[in-house]
């Protein structure tokens, strides 16, 4: 069936072969642009309540001080995955979220921006020693990331397909008012499922960069205790000087 083949379009440069979901995505990626430089000259406060409705839904995922450094990459996510699903209602479109080799980039993308924004919270030491502590615990952590990513790629990957495969064959079926109705339901499912893989990302975030409150409490304990040993040395110093003048 043509939702599930990916055909090679063309050959960039002779060597690599560029198959239909890569052009797919350039389009969507054209029509994001177009769309956000369109309504900021046309519709700005439009533009603007969108970019409100994402960060709220992002704020409302993460327990984070500081949201403003994870905003791009989350906003970026949930605005091309949502455009990606739903691309397909254009006739002789295809969503690129429907090829696995899409959804699997997008689930390594949230996987190492996990790790990268845990070490720039963290440090790269204290990040690894909390990821594999204690250290019988690693193989398991790298099965767990493993299983991560392949559970976000191919539930996405999954409702997609299955949603672009159901419209498909119902048309081919009954083409009239049938495949209008599998047509909204479809454009429903990939609104939840950019919402979720979004939302899920927010949460594996924040669960990296979240720095446990009594560590913290214990480090601040141990400054406030080395602080006052310091000045504690430094009078009985003074005082031992003081002592021995004539």
């Amino acid at each position: 069936m043509d939702v599930i083949e990916h055909p090679i379009v063309f050959e960039l440069f002779g060597i690599l072969p560029v198959r239909d979901t890569v052009v797919y995505t350039w389009i969507t990626m054209g029509a994001i642009i177009a769309i956000v430089l369109i309504l900021k000259v046309v519709k700005p406060n439009l533009l603007e309540y969108i970019l409100e409705l994402i960060i709220g839904i992002i704020d409302d995922a993460m327990d984070v001080d500081d949201l403003h450094p994870y905003i791009p990459l989350l906003g970026s996510l949930m605005v091309f995955t949502l455009t990606a699903n739903l691309i397909s209602i254009v006739p002789g479109m295809k969503s690129p979220t429907s090829d696995l080799n899409t959804t699997i980039a997008l689930a390594l993308i949230v996987v190492l921006s996990v790790h990268v924004y845990g070490m720039i919270k963290k440090g790269i030491w204290a990040y690894l020693k909390d990821f594999a502590s204690p250290i019988f615990m690693f193989p398991i952590e790298l099965i767990g990331q493993f299983s991560r990513t392949l559970s976000l790629s191919m539930r996405l990957f999954g409702n997609i397909l299955s949603g672009d495969l159901i419209v498909a064959i119902v048309f081919s079926i009954i083409p009239y008012l049938l495949p209008i109705a599998m047509t909204a339901v479809t454009m429903i499912s990939g609104v939840l499922q950019a919402f979720v893989l979004t939302t899920l990302a927010a949460l594996f975030i924040s669960s990296a960069v979240e720095i446990n409150e009594e560590d913290s409490k214990m480090k601040a304990d141990g400054k406030k205790t080395r602080i006052k040993e310091l000045f504690n040395r430094k009078f009985r110093k003074e005082k031992i000087n003081g002592e021995s003048r004539p």
